[in-house]
């Protein structure tokens, strides 16, 4: 599932994720970076959950996203963030189902790293939008009900290799 609508209209370019990997070690997060994955941990009340996702950084990554995907890894995913630099402020997000079998957790993520939003189990191929509900930074894409067996929530911290 990719970017859509107007988030993928507000892309100010490229964005350029690196490899400062959440372990700490530089090596490895500099060779997740150039497989095209970083280390991504959230913050909940009963831990630190980590993933690998992989960073949209083109706009056709983007407007892919995970569409046409059916195993993807349960502690994968797919990161946005659009918005490079500092000149990119936080936008309002619409994301959709189209040419996506499989189920996902859309996590909306704020400028400050906490998230806004969860969209829980997104129904697979639907072309409604589903929106960001207030202006985000980023946004990330996880199998579907994933966010509740880790008891991840609004208001949990998230970061990543930037």
């Amino acid at each position: 599932m990719g970017l859509r609508t107007v988030y993928l209209a507000v892309a100010l370019g490229t964005v350029l994720l690196t490899g400062a990997c959440a372990s700490g070690d530089a090596a490895a997060g500099a060779a997740e970076a150039k497989n095209g994955k970083v280390a991504l941990t959230i913050k909940s009340r009963n831990g630190a959950h980590a993933f690998k996702v992989e960073v949209a950084k083109t706009p056709a990554e983007q407007e892919k996203g995970l569409m046409f995907r059916t195993n993807i890894p349960k502690d994968e995913g797919m990161i946005f963030s659009p918005y490079p630099g500092e000149g990119g402020p936080p936008r309002d997000a619409n994301f959709w189902m189209k040419n996506t079998p499989s189920p996902l957790d859309i996590i909306f993520i704020r400028a400050d790293g906490t998230i806004a939003r969860i969209a829980e189990n997104t129904v697979p191929f639907s072309e409604v939008p589903i929106p960001s509900g207030e202006p985000v930074a980023a946004v990330l894409e996880i199998n579907g009900g994933r966010s509740g067996e880790l008891g991840i929530a609004e208001g949990d911290k998230v970061s990543w290799g930037k």
